[in-house]
C-alpha cells in the first residue's frame, strides 16, 4: 500500500508541473504576478520538473521575462 501512495504522490506532483504552465500562461499579462506564481511552483516541483519548466519558460516567456526568469530560477540554485 506505500509504495502505491508513493507512486500516487508522485504523479500528483508531477501533475504539478502542467498545473504551473497553465497559471503561468494565464497571469504573464501582469509581471508581479508572473514572478508570484514562478516562485511558488518552483516551492512545490520536484528538482527534473523545475528543469523541464526552466526550459518551457525561457522558450515561451524568455523575450518578456528574461530577467524575471533568471532571478527566480538563480535563486532556485542556491535553495
Amino acid at each position: 500500500m506505500q509504495i502505491y501512495n508513493r507512486h500516487v504522490d508522485a504523479k500528483r506532483i508531477h501533475a504539478e508541473l502542467g498545473y504551473a504552465k497553465l497559471i503561468l500562461a494565464k497571469v504573464s499579462f501582469d509581471s508581479a504576478l508572473f514572478q508570484k506564481e514562478l516562485r511558488k511552483a518552483l516551492t512545490v516541483l520536484l528538482p527534473n520538473d523545475v528543469e523541464m519548466l526552466r526550459s518551457w519558460c525561457y522558450i515561451k516567456f524568455g523575450h518578456r521575462y528574461r530577467s524575471t526568469l533568471d532571478e527566480c530560477f538563480a535563486r532556485e540554485q542556491t535553495n
